[in-house]
């Protein structure tokens, strides 16, 4: 939505890799939506309704109890992270009264058709308890449900496409997330909050010490390749980002309270905003709590750790992390 109000270079590699991504998750939704009713003839499980959910796949309910339930909530933190990009793309958005309202308004729908709906698909057609999921490290595209979900069903050929989907996800993901952390911190710099240094912008207004700052950075991805502990740091990385987001969705909820008072202090009112909450301050207050919930969730899960819920943990990693992958710009 805020596309069409940035610089065109800025915004016309990510629009493509959106576009591919948008493709792809609507096709899986309907390959997922006709596999499940026995419409695919080269998948000899036939109709496969929701057995996936029930003995012997699933015990019933949440898999390990209320301890695996909790142990994926960092994982989801970080899969459902990146909403936030929409706010962020106002500074650089030539109207931004305008196409800021029009964009956060779409994405709940967007999560929902994104987000729920494939998580919905895949938890009926791939089973929970698969070897593939369980039995696999670091961040490696085999053990991607898409694509277990596509050689389940005996189809030839499209597992490598959707493999190639996947790695033109990444690289959006990770032009997403040079955007937006370059921004910040250069923002933050601007402010006197970070190294002055940090707040230098060229000619063309591209933030490069931050960009240099961001790349250095994003090396730590190789050390996944290490063979002994590549998972232990993959799984620590994905924890802090993913607790991060408690962090800033907490924040972002307690600082619209605030500038809601202060509006209400300064004598104006809610008719006056260009764009107003659907739940209003009630709405932070609950995002506030249920941030805070997932956070002693964490602390739960940390105290009481058992190897069931590694186990949990390792196969919802993939799940969430190649849905994150093939989904986030397609909300912003």
């Amino acid at each position: 939505m805020l596309a069409k109000d940035l610089h065109a270079d800025d915004v016309v590699v990510e629009f493509i890799l959106s576009m591919v991504k948008i493709c792809a998750c609507t096709g899986f939704i309907l390959f997922g939506i006709i596999d499940n009713c026995g419409g695919v003839s080269s998948d000899p499980r036939g109709y496969i309704g929701a057995r996936y959910w029930h003995q012997p796949y699933s015990p019933g309910g949440f898999n390990n109890g209320f301890q695996g339930f909790c142990s994926v909530f960092v994982t989801a933190s970080f899969a459902f992270g990146g909403t936030e990009l929409t706010g962020l793309a106002a500074a650089e958005s030539a109207n931004p009264r305008k196409q800021i309202p029009k964009a956060t308004k779409q994405v709940f729908w967007r999560i929902t058709f994104f987000y729920v709906v494939n998580l919905f698909i895949l938890g009926l057609i791939v089973p929970s308890n698969s070897d593939v999921l369980l039995g696999s490290s670091g961040a490696n595209t085999k053990a991607s449900p898409f694509v277990l979900a596509i050689k389940t069903a005996g189809i030839k050929g499209l597992p490598s496409v959707f493999n190639a989907v996947i790695t033109i996800s990444v690289i959006s993901v990770a032009n997403s997330a040079t955007y937006a952390s370059t921004r910040t911190i250069q923002s933050l710099a601007g402010q006197g909050m970070a190294p002055k240094f940090l707040a230098y912008v060229d000619k063309h207004g591209r933030p490069v010490p931050t960009v240099i700052l961001q790349l250095i950075f994003g090396l730590l991805a190789f050390a996944n390749e290490s063979s002994s502990r590549g998972g232990t740091l993959f799984t620590w990385l994905l924890a802090l980002s993913g607790l991060a987001n408690f962090f800033v969705w907490g924040s972002v909820c307690y600082a619209h309270i605030r500038f809601r008072g202060a509006w209400k202090l300064a004598g104006h009112s809610v008719d006056e905003l260009p764009y107003r909450a659907s739940f209003g301050v009630w709405g932070s207050w609950l995002g506030i709590f249920l941030n805070f919930i997932c956070l002693m969730a964490q602390v739960y899960v940390a105290l009481y750790v058992s190897a069931d819920s590694v186990f949990v943990l390792t196969r919802t990693r993939y799940i969430l992390c190649s849905l994150q992958h093939a989904t986030l710009p397609a909300l912003n």
